[in-house]
């Protein structure tokens, strides 16, 4: 792939991609953006497209060609290709979304905004409007959500010549199709079989496509989980799996690599919102106001968790300047049982995921969590104890200071191990389990230990 900085026309060598883009699009030389992204690579074009302003955008999409804008926009992420859609016309829009996948067409649309929305939908085909809603209504973590309607179907009844010449006919068409097998239909679109390209390609012509499937093939229904799709691409080394409606008609397929896609997305949702991000994902080209008010939303909820653990410094001010040297400490002791913590809903947060543990088991949970805290917070406290110890030569400092930290991770292995299992069971997000939360509680509670049992031993 060629270096876009030596790219002509595009300036001197030292100009970034975007720059160069912007430059290009001023002067008019629009054509020239399509080849100047495609030898950059869609992960250069993706980071340049980020930089790129409203006005720049739309000059952009309206200078692609429809089938080159939306193979740039099924590279990037939803909510980028929204604001790529939002931020032209709604007529160009309408031209670059009828070129988009099945599946992108439906995430994209759900993400724009209403009003958006509703006038690309009013600029498109009324097929393919009608086709991108009736996608859309599915959850995105479903069956329905995540397949594709482009996929290749026939009747029992054709035969291995009418297929093979309907193909040809459709080259154009169906040679961008992820196609690995060939789906046979009977009555009322009902799936019955499957149909290899090496069976279609050797069978006599006048052969029926019901005499050269292989039946009862699996299948799944729209409103099959993710986690439910991912087991069985685990169990079977499928690349796609057929999806069927209520009525049991073939109405999709969903890809094992759409389901690796959703899972990542998955984990990645859960890890922005365990740091506080409301909503779950955050891209730096979004408006402003929306990415302060998502941040905003949690860290004004945190101060309020944060006055817990001033408020047990304020009740111990004759005990810090007594023993001013607890202060150093402090800070260690929240940090280091706030890390055990966090390990513990790592954990829970995995196996949640993988179906090992369920709400129910939380006793269970709790019992391993305790067993390593014992361990690892004995541990712990006698180091740092050690430590403090060495340092100030006063061993009921070491005291203090390694039992506050010994308990404080009992604690915190607690809390992280068993409350994802509980907020998953009143239908919460687990992952709030971390973050400010956990956070704030090891806080309290590692400031309370040591304030008090200083207050008890040292003063």
């Amino acid at each position: 792939m060629n270096d876009p900085s030596t790219t002509e026309p595009f300036g001197p060598a030292n100009t970034k991609p975007w720059e160069q883009l912007e430059e290009c699009l001023d002067r008019g030389d629009g054509a020239e953006a399509g080849p100047f992204l495609e030898r950059i690579g869609y992960a250069e074009a993706a980071r340049s497209l980020s930089r790129l302003d409203r006005r720049h955008r739309e000059r952009l999409l309206s200078c692609l060609e429809p089938e080159a804008a939306a193979e740039l926009l099924e590279h990037l992420p939803d909510a980028e290709s929204a604001s790529m859609l939002e931020s032209t016309e709604p007529e160009v829009a309408a031209s670059v979304f009828e070129e988009l996948s099945s599946d992108t067409q439906a995430d994209v649309l759900v993400t724009l905004q209403p009003e958006n929305a509703e006038a690309l939908l009013a600029a498109l085909d009324p097929v393919v409007a009608d086709a991108a809603i009736d996608l859309a209504k599915f959850a995105p973590d479903t069956a329905g959500g995540l397949m594709v309607r482009e996929f290749l179907s026939y009747d029992q009844r054709d035969s291995a010549a009418q297929i093979v010449n309907d193909l040809r006919s459709r080259i154009g068409e169906v040679e961008d199709y992820a196609v690995q097998y060939i789906y046979v239909t009977g009555p009322r679109a009902g799936l019955v079989g499957v149909l290899r390209l090496r069976d279609l390609l050797f069978a006599r012509n006048m052969k029926p496509a019901s005499e050269l499937m292989i039946g009862d093939p699996l299948s799944v229904r729209t409103d099959a989980t993710l986690d439910d799709l991912a087991d069985l691409f685990e169990a079977r080394s499928f690349l796609g799996i057929p999806v069927l409606d209520e009525s049991f008609a073939l109405v999709g397929v969903v890809h094992k690599r759409d389901v690796d896609a959703a899972l990542d997305e998955r984990a990645e949702s859960s890890r922005m919102r365990a740091q506080g991000i409301v909503g779950g994902e955050e891209l730096r080209f979004m408006p402003l106001r929306l990415r302060s008010v998502r941040r905003l939303s949690w860290l004004s909820v945190n101060i309020l968790l944060n006055l817990a653990a001033a408020s047990v410094i304020a009740m111990h001010q004759d005990t810090l300047q007594s023993v001013i040297v607890l202060a150093v400490f402090l800070p260690m002791i929240s940090d280091m049982s706030g890390c055990s913590g966090n390990q513990a809903v790592a954990v829970s947060m995995r196996e949640l995921t993988l179906g090992i543990v369920r709400p129910i088991d939380v006793l269970y949970v709790w019992r391993k969590e305790l067993q390593v805290g014992l361990v690892n917070g004995a541990a712990l406290g006698v180091l740092v104890g050690l430590l403090a110890w060495a340092w100030q030569g006063d061993p009921m400092l070491g005291v203090v200071v390694g039992v506050a930290l010994a308990v404080n991770t009992l604690v915190a292995v607690s809390i992280g191990g068993v409350v994802p299992l509980l907020l998953q069971r009143f239908k919460v997000d687990p992952a709030l389990a971390s973050g400010p939360i956990l956070t704030t509680l090891t806080d309290v509670c590692g400031f309370l230990l040591a304030l008090t049992l200083a207050s008890a031993i040292l003063t």
